[in-house]
């Protein structure tokens, strides 16, 4: 019974604490699928269940390993106030400058992404079908939380500035209650010359935006007293205290389509860091490691939820 309640215990603190939340990272995963090329796009269509369902499963790991954490944010205000000119992007010009403490205390998107990168790589010269698809979800996650402007700053909650529970109002009831209407198709897959530096370009575009995600719904703040603010809403079958819809529908706006912005680029950096993986790894051919292909009923709906997608809407999926 304790056993039970500890797993259940640490699922709920996931959900609590989970980067984008687990209905935004499943849709980035999921829909950066459909920006890959034909030679890669049978493979991952193929196995897209498994790339969806395991978006989260680097959040899971922080339940479990202690040393994980700081693999998903980068406090770049921890190091001045334009920290992209002093942070160097080569690990280990960082550790001489800072320490490998520091870093790991603030935070290493940056270089889990460049990690994480090279083991896609090393994977699909392997041919290795289940190293590609745990490297290539992996890969996506942190990605993803790259391009979450909390994730770049110390006050990565509002805690600093008597925002509690900013991050969950940003990166997941707006994606819940909006992403119907998010145009989040921005094209083909690309190639990314230099991962490294690619991945700190992410960083340093989200940062910018921090400033705006405070003061916005710091102003906002003041127009809503707490009854307004904040609404009993279902997670699964509990009634958990949440933003209201009118409160986020606000924020929302108020934002100007930022949430969608940066979970457009989401998918689309998703996409291409899997795509120049599979170009540094001699392009091989991945039609060969398809085990189960998609009987015809799965085939249609996965060309529907693609054509959705691609003309500017996100369709759900079972």
């Amino acid at each position: 019974m304790k056993s039970s309640f500890r797993i259940i215990s640490g699922l709920l603190l996931i959900m609590l604490c989970s980067s984008w939340g687990f209905f935004a990272h499943y849709r980035i995963n999921r829909l950066a699928v459909f920006t890959l090329p034909k030679a890669m796009a049978g493979f991952f269509k193929a196995n897209i269940g498994f790339i969806t369902e395991h978006a989260i499963s680097a959040d899971k790991k922080r339940y479990v390993d202690s040393l994980e954490a700081p693999h998903h944010y980068l406090n770049a205000d921890h190091y001045g106030k334009n920290p992209f000119r002093l942070i160097p992007e080569r690990w280990d010009d960082a550790v001489v400058k800072y320490s490998e403490d520091t870093l790991n205390k603030y935070g290493t998107v940056p270089w889990t992404i460049q990690y994480n990168y090279y083991k896609l790589v090393n994977a699909f010269k392997a041919h290795d079908t289940t190293g590609i698809l745990t490297a290539a979800a992996n890969l996506g996650h942190y990605v993803a939380d790259a391009h979450v402007p909390l994730h770049l700053t110390q006050n990565y909650n509002g805690q600093l500035t008597n925002q509690t529970g900013l991050h969950a109002l940003w990166e997941s009831r707006l994606p819940e209650l909006f992403a119907a209407n998010y145009n989040c198709y921005a094209g083909k897959a690309r190639y990314i010359e230099n991962p490294l530096k690619e991945a700190f370009k992410i960083c340093h575009t989200s940062f910018n935006e921090v400033d705006s995600v405070l003061r916005i719904e710091r102003a906002l703040n003041k127009l809503y007293p707490g009854a307004k603010k904040y609404t009993m809403v279902m997670h699964g079958r509990k009634a958990v205290k949440d933003y209201s819809a009118a409160y986020s529908r606000d924020y929302q706006r108020r934002l100007h389509g930022m949430v969608q912005r940066r979970m457009r680029s989401a998918i689309l950096s998703v996409g291409s860091y899997w795509y120049s993986a599979w170009v540094d790894a001699g392009q091989p051919d991945l039609d060969k490691l398809i085990k189960q292909p998609l009987n015809a009923g799965d085939r249609l709906k996965i060309q529907k939820e693609e054509a959705v997608f691609k003309a500017g809407k996100i369709a759900p999926f079972e």
